[in-house]
């Protein structure tokens, strides 16, 4: 069997995490070899772009430096981990990926599609995820989800209302664009629902592996 390459995508506080951990866990009871990632980071040079890119006293950072600081950790992130994993035949699941470029720095931010489709056909060459899960829910329910954890706020958790209704639209259309890559969950449903949708996924996948 060769690797597979998952992404998990959505707003904030949709439930990524929890649920690539499931995912990671399920995956290894059918016998299959898997390992988990995130972005950015997924690296010690990704997990060092991330320190600046979440870092929320930066918030001068123009849209492009936004970007191509993505990209770099990406680059780095597909070429020392993804890639040789994939090539050992072990699953792949990772917390975000180029959609997310797409919705945030494209929708959000303003940056044409276009100019981030140039980038991201010179870093990845061809390389795409097999399998897109978009965990959706409404905004308002999201961000209470990351208010209740407490804590301190990031560079990205500290945008306003409009800003995430706008990653939101553009994840929901690219999911709709490419049907048979995305699976959208509604990530508002209890636990055990989307996670028994998750399962029915990961068995077609394996099924045809």
């Amino acid at each position: 069997m060769t690797g597979k390459f998952i992404t998990l995508e959505g707003t904030e506080g949709a439930g990524k995490s929890t649920n690539l951990a499931f995912m990671a866990d399920w995956l290894k009871q059918q016998g299959i070899d898997v390992i988990t990632t995130r972005e950015p980071g997924g690296t010690e040079i990704g997990e060092a772009v991330r320190g600046i890119l979440l870092n929320q006293a930066y918030t001068e950072m123009h849209a492009d430096t936004e970007l191509l600081l993505m990209f770099a950790a990406r680059a780095q992130h597909i070429r020392e981990k993804i890639i040789p994993a994939l090539e050992k035949g072990t699953w792949v699941i990772s917390d975000r990926f180029t959609d997310a470029s797409y919705a945030y720095q494209g929708a959000a931010r303003g940056i044409p599609f276009e100019r981030i489709a140039e980038i991201e056909t010179w870093v990845q060459q061809g390389m795409y995820p097999d399998m897109t899960f978009v965990f959706d829910l409404p905004i308002e329910v999201g961000m209470a989800r990351v208010a209740s954890r407490g804590g301190q706020t990031d560079r990205f958790e500290q945008e306003q209302h409009d800003f995430f209704e706008k990653v939101r639209g553009a994840y929901l259309t690219r999911a709709g664009q490419a049907k048979e890559r995305y699976t959208v969950l509604d990530a508002s449903q209890s636990l055990e629902q989307v996670q028994a949708e998750i399962e029915t996924c990961l068995k077609t996948l394996m099924e045809n592996a």
